[in-house]
């Protein structure tokens, strides 16, 4: 049976509701050779990420994936700590970001090194936090993927296949994921297996259809940071064309800065159920339609 591996277990289908599958407790956007990078006093994540958990939790939220993935401050042992104070479970990833945010052992490693690695991380636990990687997260640059890039995705697209965990990548341009799936393919890692992240930044419609026909998942990751009416307008086109059986929605927000003073100023992660699900349904979107965008889809995602 398929389950979501998180900061408190695994959770099966029925233990869910609605999941947020694209947030940040905490990032560091400093470059990992930066003085400081990633460093912050976990009791102070705490009382600034708590509050922002337990007001989803209000609202039926049941999980959240926590979009920080190495060389942008990824920290499992804060994911953690923020979990168990709000007793709610966090989905944290394995992987590495673009260039120039890739450390230097992990672009000096060897592709057995950075598979084992990744492996490592879903199969034993990230660190010496006990917990397990939920997923992969990449990224890949904006005018197409780097050698450095490709290596470590071709690495996690064999990660994928042994383990079947999914991989998301932050990719803007719709022809670069169609890059980043035939690597896949190359490696004999399913289409299934991939979130384009930010697909609604790629403003070609045909491409997002183009992404789901080749069997991937599109993620529309902007609820609460553009108008809602476009939101609303772009999820009925993806309903209309038939790709709600494949499309997420998350807001990409949160999050503890460690660059900021007091960690900054989080944006919370209520925009959803608070003005945009309401919306849909006044737009047309059925109960059920809601459900499977909100429930279904991201659980058969990030489940293996």
């Amino acid at each position: 049976m398929k389950q979501i591996y998180t900061t408190l277990g695994p959770k099966r289908r029925e233990e869910l509701g609605m999941i947020l599958p694209h947030e940040h407790v905490f990032v560091d956007l400093r470059t990992p050779d930066r003085p400081g990078y990633a460093k912050a006093e976990v009791d102070d994540v705490v009382a600034l990420m708590v509050p922002q958990i337990e007001a989803i939790k209000r609202q039926g939220i049941s999980l959240l994936v926590e979009c920080t993935t190495g060389g942008v401050g990824r920290r499992a042992d804060i994911d953690l700590a923020v979990s168990k104070a709000a007793n709610f479970p966090i989905v944290v990833p394995t992987g590495n970001y673009r260039e120039p945010w890739i450390p230097s052992w992990v672009a000096e490693a060897s592709d057995v090194d950075l598979e084992q690695w990744m492996v490592a991380e879903l199969t034993e636990g990230i660190e010496d936090t006990g917990v397990l990687a939920g997923w992969i997260k990449l990224s890949a640059g904006d005018d197409g993927i780097t050698p450095l890039e490709a290596r470590i995705l071709r690495a996690a697209a064999r990660v994928s296949v042994r383990t079947g965990a999914v991989i998301g990548s932050h990719t803007i341009r719709g022809r670069v994921v169609m890059e980043q799936l035939d690597i896949l393919q190359s490696e004999g890692c399913a289409a299934e297996r991939f979130i384009s992240i930010h697909t609604q930044e790629e403003k070609d419609f045909q491409l997002h259809k183009a992404l789901v026909e080749r069997g991937a998942w599109i993620e529309y990751d902007h609820v609460g940071r553009a108008p809602d009416e476009d939101v609303v307008a772009l999820i009925m086109d993806a309903l209309e064309a038939g790709l709600g059986k494949r499309l997420l929605i998350s807001h990409d927000l949160g999050w503890y800065d460690p660059a900021q003073p007091g960690g900054g100023t989080p944006r919370p992660y209520t925009h959803l159920v608070e003005s945009l699900l309401p919306m849909l349904e006044i737009a047309g979107a059925s109960r059920d339609t809601v459900r499977q965008l909100t429930e279904a889809n991201p659980f058969d995602a990030f489940a293996r």
